[in-house]
């Protein structure tokens, strides 16, 4: 059977969500420069795995068994090594702002060899360095995978991923990791650059510190505001901090159509504009579909059994479904009207982009 559908659409939307506006605090959507987390990266090795390491190919995990040896007065040669309960793994972590020395972290425990399962393995004491090279914590502990593989030779069950793991609280900070300090002004940086965003900002926060003739806050582009720290807050910039990200102020952002097209979701803002603009929907299809029949010779005849295609076509045209969305609609009435005219998840793109050609849709249109 062989079928054919041909879709006819002017406009269509099938989904759409809306972002209502609210006031954010300036500790939501912006950040202060210097005041920022650092990642850590370490290589190290998990032991005691029930015979689910690194296998013998896996040359650096016997040479660095090989290196910790000898650190603890134990000659031997990697060659000679056969060793399947350990797994050269990479750890990394994530360290915070003014993380002091022993402040406790979270690792990730990654093998990197052909180890097939890391649970139940212990990771042996790591040092975790920033990209300068500079140690700032050492981590070691159980490993935690939250998967595992049961079974033996050709009958396995792999749950979850049993080559990555955690250690809870494994790492421990030795050295206070570089950050800013604000001494007399305030930098902050927007998490998404926006020149309305930026000078809402910069009106919210003259109106609550600024003094007779003097305005604390100054936009210097879309993504950074400078702040100057008012006399009374300089023996205690904290506070004034804490004060500073509490302030609330309505961000705005371009309008954008966002369309995820694996899934056919559809995000729009309440910025997007509609113009005036017909939609027609309507659907033909045209179904080619062939059988095939058995020609039966007749008895004591020469002839031969043969088969004989059929071929049916036939068409089926709905009718036209259409709108008229005047001056002033919203996306709302988009949505709505689109809706009722039978909206499909798939031709959702393919309109999107009319509407923006054809100029009635003033957004960008942004697929992930």
């Amino acid at each position: 059977m062989h079928r054919l559908a041909v879709g006819l659409a002017t406009v269509l939307l099938i989904s759409a969500a809306y972002c209502m506006s609210a006031a954010s605090r300036v500790k939501d959507i912006a950040s202060i420069e210097g005041v920022r987390d650092n990642q850590l990266i370490g290589y190290g090795i998990v032991v005691g795995l029930n015979q689910t390491g690194d296998k013998r190919q896996t040359v650096f995990s016997a040479q660095t068994l090989t290196n910790l040896l000898q650190k603890m007065g134990v000659q031997v040669s990697p060659t000679s090594l056969r060793v399947n309960n350990t797994a050269a793994v990479m750890v990394t972590s994530t360290l915070p702002a003014f993380a002091q020395p022993g402040t406790k972290l979270d690792v990730t425990v990654s093998a990197i060899g052909d180890a097939s399962n890391l649970q139940g393995g212990m990771l042996l004491l790591t040092n975790l360095r920033a990209a300068d090279g500079t140690p700032y914590a050492a981590a070691q502990g159980g490993v935690v995978t939250g998967g595992f593989v049961a079974g033996a030779g050709g009958n396995k069950q792999t749950t979850n991923h049993p080559t990555v793991g955690r250690v809870p609280t494994g790492a421990t900070v030795e050295r206070v990791p570089p950050s800013v300090t604000p001494k007399s002004e305030v930098r902050l940086q927007l998490h998404r650059a926006d020149y309305t965003s930026a000078d809402r900002m910069v009106e919210a926060i003259n109106k609550k510190f600024a003094s007779p003739g003097q305005a604390p806050a100054v936009s210097e582009n879309a993504a950074l505001v400078r702040v100057r720290i008012p006399e009374e807050y300089i023996a205690n910039p904290v506070r004034f901090i804490a004060q500073l990200e509490a302030i609330q102020i309505d961000t705005d952002a371009v309008a954008r159509v966002v369309i995820n097209e694996r899934s056919g979701t559809i995000v729009m803002g309440k910025q997007v504009k509609v113009s005036p603009v017909a939609i027609m929907h309507g659907n033909l299809s045209v179904q080619v579909e062939t059988s095939y029949d058995v020609s039966q010779p007749a008895p004591l005849s020469d002839g031969t059994t043969t088969v004989v295609p059929r071929v049916g076509v036939s068409v089926n045209e709905e009718k036209a479904r259409n709108i008229v969305l005047k001056n002033g609609a919203t996306v709302e009435d988009l949505v709505q009207s689109l809706g009722a005219i039978g909206a499909t998840s798939r031709d959702i793109i393919a309109i999107l982009q009319n509407l923006r050609a054809a100029g009635a849709l003033d957004a960008e249109i942004e697929v992930i």
